[in-house]
């Protein structure tokens, strides 16, 4: 057995069901149970995506190539050359990999590029996706947290110390992030490359919730976007990952890529082709389409920009409730400090059970570690305590009815 089995945690919904265990609803709102806490996309799938899908079923006879369909690649590298302004930079033959969605791949890179031993570290943020602290632990290393700022809802970076920049051998980031939807800015992505290049860490950059931004005029920079501007056009020891399960409301398909640095994608590959990991042909078809398009992806972003309109003018009613539109993804992150609940897990657990709406705890996608602050020494915190995670994923009547009544909870 792996040995890191033994230290993985339960999975944040393992948790939030044991926290909701007997606990029985109101009767008032008990058939009416609105449950925010899973940021599993609502939306109609797009019609065109499906029909693609079901016209390629033919392809199920033959087996599927780890490396993907050219159609695939070079549909995958224009989208990145537009999205991202990459120009010819980036080549479909020698810079993209498909993959079955990005949480099989984020944590599969972990297991191909993590160094193991006590001494090798993995960098991600905290609060975090689980996954990657998963994947650290089971690919034989040790998670290093990296707290987020109240201030600016990113990593505090400076909170790193050369010893864990020197002992890194991968890095996690999350932009737009998740839990908090704030976006890191090119320089910031610049800074953390430079980083990568200096200490020879592969940099992963988790990307999924990129087409989900509220400025159409500002969409939010990507990590190979960065490297282009710094003159890195090799991408080097940068990998993004996309997805479609958020850009265009197709969880279910389990689709998407990996990008970046040939070398690392080359390597990448011959791992997969032993994991088994190659995306079956029809699936590919469809996201060949997808990936071509983007109309039904803008119309996708505009009804999470009119939910988080609606629904942030309802907390608002409340002046105690710190409540703003993110940069990006679908989740509003929202402190629990003006209730009388102000404990995360005591609030979730209280919402359920007078207003029957389901929020995730926000300790349950932080650790606890040392933080220090100018007007503090260091005391052992979790980032994402006392916050809960809310996604807009629903209806907006369903969304605007479940902010309705956590006002009147507050």
């Amino acid at each position: 057995m792996n040995p890191g089995l033994k230290d993985l945690q339960k999975y944040p919904f393992e948790k939030l069901a044991l926290l909701k265990a007997g606990v029985e609803p109101n009767a008032a709102y008990k058939d009416s149970p609105i449950n925010i806490s899973i940021g599993e996309p609502k939306h109609e799938a797009p019609a065109f995506v499906l029909e693609k899908l079901s016209a390629s079923l033919g392809g199920l006879s033959i087996y599927p190539l780890t490396a993907g369909s050219d159609d695939l690649r070079e549909s995958i590298a224009a989208w990145l050359s537009m999205r991202f302004k990459l120009g010819e930079s980036i080549s479909p033959a020698k810079h993209i990999l498909p993959v079955n969605g990005t949480r099989e791949a984020l944590f599969a890179a972990a297991q191909c590029f993590v160094q193991p031993g006590n001494e090798s570290l993995v960098l991600m943020p905290n609060p975090f996706y689980q996954i990657y602290e998963g994947a650290a632990i089971l690919a034989g290393s040790r998670p290093h947290y990296i707290p987020v700022k109240k201030e600016t809802m990113l990593p505090d970076f400076d909170q790193v110390e050369e010893a864990a920049w020197k002992a890194a051998s991968f890095m996690y980031i999350c932009t737009p992030g998740n839990p908090t939807g704030a976006v890191m800015k090119e320089e910031m992505l610049v800074a953390l490359i430079e980083k990568a290049l200096k200490y020879n860490f592969v940099l992963a950059s988790d990307e999924c919730y990129s087409e989900l931004y509220f400025d159409e005029n500002n969409p939010p920079c990507g990590i190979l976007q960065a490297a282009k501007t710094m003159g890195n056009d090799a991408f080097k020891n940068c990998l993004a990952f996309h997805s479609l399960s958020k850009r265009s409301s197709l969880p279910g398909m389990r689709s998407g890529f990996v990008a970046g640095d040939s070398a690392l994608i080359e390597t990448f590959r011959l791992y997969r082709t032993y994991q088994g990991g190659a995306m079956p042909p029809p699936i590919q078809a469809a996201s060949a389409a997808a990936w071509r398009d983007e109309v039904h992806v803008k119309e996708n972003r505009d009804l999470y920009r009119l939910k988080f309109e609606q629904c942030t003018a309802i907390l608002k009613q409340n002046k105690k409730i710190d409540a703003t539109i993110p940069d990006g993804a679908f989740y509003l992150w929202l402190a629990t400090s003006a209730s009388k609940a102000e404990n995360d897990e005591v609030f979730a657990r209280e919402l359920f059970r007078e207003k029957n709406i389901t929020v995730l705890p926000g300790s349950y996608l932080g650790r606890k570690q040392a933080l220090e602050s100018k007007q503090a020494p260091k005391v052992e915190s979790n980032p994402g305590a006392n916050y809960v995670r809310i996604a807009l994923v629903a209806k907006p009547d369903e969304c605007a009815e479940a902010m309705k009544r956590i006002v009147d909870f507050y």
